[in-house]
């Protein structure tokens, strides 16, 4: 509409100064209709619309919290473009294996998305995925591509990987002799660069970094940015020792602490970003997946409580917490002061504050955590009831760690795949 309104007011300038000045490919400014599919790229024949693109940048702009400015908005669309055309090579490629993703698939992986992923059913995120500004379609458009690259790289690569039962039995040889040393969850986003593109990459993968620093998703930037097979999984190489990541990598990684971000990190091939999602320690039970028994005594303050009476009403509190002897007593305890209480017998360590985990974990069954929280959330403890604690991890067994191994070589494998599919592809822009 806006674009129509200006167009009538230069017509309307024009006529009356008797002259028309009207370019032979006028550029529109304006919200364009959502309604015209406009093409932006043919892959060997097949078109990638303007629609296809924003309506999945939606999904990338939901996952961040909306929190996207225009510039990063400009660069996610290109890169959203770049991954319709991976995602349409790869299905092509597909299907010229004979390979078909039948409907029915599609729409029972979507489903089991809609339920576990978003805890809706399929109505519900149909209509939720509109509302964003995105669309049903474009997220199984997405599952397709994903499933036909799996089921190709099963017919195509995983046959042809050889992994000796002498290789295993060296892998866990290693895994023993290391017992004990750190082992590490991490993410990453992979991008790859040639001496030409290598400063823009980086610039790029900077950029990325920003944005996840400042609260975006590493998850969604992963999945539509790294061109690593695990993007489809965010990015998540699993449990690993440093010892098995490049040495650039490694060496990155070592002292990082969990919630880290490290990168862009230059290695053969590109850049990567690491995100460290945890860490344990290898073949040795971890104290934070202990089963916790938990009792949470709490009170609130009423709107309008000083300080002073917080203060007060918290001392009293803490006085209370000191004379309880065992988590038999809690609730009689709690309502001579009104305070409420609330168990939790399966709740793993990990699960909790970082602070609470240490301090929780120092504890013997009947004692409490100091008070905490604030004027406005009430005042609470933690009482430890009982502590199941966990069993000493023996690693993963042969056929585990063979699978590993297996699925390792595979990513590098389809890395190379995709980039031959990239090669060969007959692509025209818009």
């Amino acid at each position: 509409m806006a674009s129509s309104a200006s167009a009538q007011a230069v017509r309307e300038s024009a006529d009356a100064n008797g002259a028309l000045n009207i370019p032979a490919n006028p550029t529109l400014f304006g919200k364009s209709d959502p309604n015209v599919r406009r093409a932006t790229a043919i892959v060997n024949g097949e078109i990638v619309t303007g629609t296809d693109v924003e309506q999945r940048l939606a999904l990338i702009v939901n996952a961040n919290g909306n929190k996207v400015g225009p510039e990063e908005m400009d660069r996610l669309r290109l890169q959203v473009l770049r991954n319709l055309i991976d995602e349409t090579l790869q299905i092509q490629e597909a299907k010229a294996a004979d390979i078909q993703i039948g409907d029915d698939e599609v729409n029972q992986t979507f489903e089991r998305v809609a339920t576990q992923n978003f805890g809706q059913s399929v109505p519900a995120l149909e209509k939720y995925l509109a509302s964003i500004g995105s669309s049903a379609a474009s997220l199984k458009r997405q599952i397709k591509g994903e499933l036909s690259w799996q089921r190709l790289l099963r017919r195509n690569v995983q046959p042809f990987i050889n992994i000796s039962d002498g290789e295993v039995r060296e892998m866990m040889e290693r895994l023993q002799a290391s017992k004990g040393t750190e082992e590490y969850r991490i993410g990453e986003i992979f991008l790859s660069a040639t001496d030409e593109t290598q400063q823009q990459v980086r610039a790029n993968a900077e950029k990325i970094v920003e944005q996840i620093k400042q609260g975006g998703s590493f998850v969604a930037y992963a999945r539509q940015f790294s061109e690593a097979s695990t993007a489809a999984v965010g990015g998540d190489l699993g449990w690993i020792r440093l010892g098995q990541l490049p040495n650039e990598l490694a060496a990155a990684a070592t002292g990082m602490a969990p919630g880290q971000l490290a990168g862009p990190i230059p290695i053969p091939g590109g850049f990567s970003i690491l995100y460290l999602i945890d860490k344990r320690q290898v073949l040795t039970a971890d104290p934070r997946d202990a089963v916790l028994s938990l009792k949470q005594i709490s009170i609130a303050f009423p709107k309008g409580t000083t300080e002073k009476q917080a203060a007060d009403k918290a001392a009293g509190f803490a006085s209370m917490v000191k004379s309880i002897h065992g988590c038999g007593e809690a609730e009689k305890a709690a309502a001579t002061i009104g305070a409420s209480v609330v168990a939790n017998d399966q709740i793993k360590a990990r699960d909790l504050p970082g602070a609470l985990q240490e301090t929780l974990l120092k504890l013997s069954v009947g004692e409490a955590t100091p008070p905490f929280g604030s004027i406005e959330d009430g005042v609470r403890v933690l009482l430890l009831c009982g502590r199941d604690d966990p069993k000493v991890d023996s690693g993963p067994s042969f056929d585990e760690l063979q699978q590993q191994m297996e699925d390792d070589r595979v990513n590098k494998r389809a890395q190379t795949y995709l980039r031959d599919l990239r090669r060969d592809a007959v692509i025209e822009y818009n």
